[in-house]
């Protein structure tokens, strides 16, 4: 009896195989739920590539539209170029009331309708951007002419660089004067060769008076 005693007691210090089971069910829920979180976390992660919307759209200078011209189209990256300058208006664009004293350079625009999100076009014969939904039309820089847009189109991050495609001269400045939209216009500096749009870089546009508001402004 003595010895069933010790055998008993020295079984019990180490573990069953019902235990045994039990922990590596354990270790298996474990190991499928980190790999369940690593999983999304890698699919979550953002990793978009030059060229590729949400990445940046290497332009060439030569590719950037003349100033107060029809803007150019970047289907790929979901943006309008356009190149501004009201020092010389016509009637793509102009000084309105509202606008900073002088509008001067480069602008990558959302291609999306700052009302419900829909595709909008530029209109040759009216001179200006027009949302087929619902309505809404822009200038040549984004800013509204006609509601239900709530705020003027949204911008991306500009970069000018230089030949060699990856030094910055200039970059599109993160705070804008009187309240205007930081990215409305960029000066390029003189020995730019080539545009980098950042379209996983956007801002808001701003909520500026409507166009058709100034009676003696009604493009």
């Amino acid at each position: 009896m003595a010895n069933v005693a010790v055998d008993a007691g020295a079984s019990g210090n180490g573990i069953t195989r019902r235990e045994f089971l039990y922990y590596i069910w354990g270790a298996s829920i474990a190991l499928l739920a980190a790999e369940s979180i690593g999983l999304m976390v890698w699919f979550l992660i953002p990793r978009f590539r030059e060229g590729e919307f949400g990445g940046e759209f290497l332009v060439s200078v030569a590719d950037v539209p003349a100033e107060n011209s029809d803007p150019r189209n970047f289907p790929d990256g979901r943006f309008w170029l356009v190149n501004l300058n009201t020092t010389q208006p016509n009637e793509l664009m102009y000084h309105a009331p509202g606008d900073p004293d002088v509008i001067i350079g480069v602008a990558a625009i959302y291609k999306v309708c700052t009302h419900l999100g829909c595709i909008y076009a530029w209109t040759d014969s009216n001179n200006r951007f027009e949302c087929p939904c619902h309505g809404s039309k822009y200038r040549l820089d984004g800013r509204r002419i006609e509601a239900p847009a709530p705020r003027n189109l949204d911008r991306f991050k500009i970069y000018a660089l230089a030949e060699d495609k990856s030094t910055v001269l200039a970059e599109s400045p993160d705070e804008g004067d009187q309240g205007t939209n930081p990215w409305t216009a960029f000066p390029l500096p003189a020995d730019t060769v080539y545009v980098s749009v950042d379209t996983g870089d956007r801002k808001q546009g701003n909520k500026q008076v409507l166009l058709s508001d100034f009676s003696e402004q009604i493009p």
